[in-house]
């Protein structure tokens, strides 16, 4: 079912903040370490202000996935506009690539942490995973189809595909890159993803 968003300005931004104190308790502790206490005792909020926004914690961890999913994109959103060129593209990969360096690979994907946490315990917190990453995949896709019509990928490429073997690039490389603590893991896994799409070039060169 999906949240119901409250009417008052006030009200959204009492939801809000007790979200974004949510948030950065998963961040911190993991989803299961994390009770409904202790996000009213960081919001600050009252036992019932958070019954009043949300059914239960998994309703709460439902809005989390939501506001995490919103964050990564809107956190790449002007490189994202951008991945419809070869300069586009390589922009958008060294930028992820400085990212892992800057945080001394830690993290991972927040999106892919909160998948390794509740795909397999809460169908719909995956429905809101799945659509997260679908949203990031869309722009990436959007971004390919552009460079086939611009003549950049041959007319035969298929930019969903590509698009998707992209995103598996990003994931496993994020992945190895936290549990290894080496940036460089996701620049090898990006390599890679480049050479895919690099085979998949038009006949006009160049960004």
């Amino acid at each position: 079912m999906a949240p119901t968003i409250p009417s008052t300005v006030k009200g959204r931004a009492t939801r809000e903040r007790i979200v974004r104190a949510a948030a950065a308790l998963v961040a911190e502790r993991g989803v299961a370490a994390v009770s409904l206490d202790d996000v009213g005792a960081r919001a600050p909020a009252s036992r019932s202000q958070l019954y009043h926004y949300f059914d239960d914690k998994d309703a709460l961890i439902r809005a989390v996935v939501e506001a995490t999913s919103d964050a990564v994109l809107s956190y790449q959103d002007a490189l994202l506009a951008h991945v419809d060129s070869w300069a586009g593209l390589d922009r958008w990969f060294d930028a992820m690539v400085d990212f892992q360096r800057q945080s001394h690979a830690q993290g991972g994907c927040p999106i892919g942490s909160l998948a390794g946490q509740l795909a397999e315990r809460d169908p719909l917190a995956r429905a809101a995973i799945a659509d997260g990453l679908g949203r990031w995949e869309a722009r990436v896709r959007e971004g390919l189809e552009r460079m086939r019509d611009r003549g950049k990928l041959a007319p035969g490429s298929d930019p969903a595909a590509l698009a998707t073997a992209t995103m598996a690039a990003v994931q496993g490389g994020l992945l190895l890159s936290q549990v290894r603590r080496d940036p460089e893991q996701l620049r090898i896994a990006l390599d890679g993803a480049r050479v895919v799409l690099r085979a998949a070039r038009g006949g006009r060169v160049g960004s």
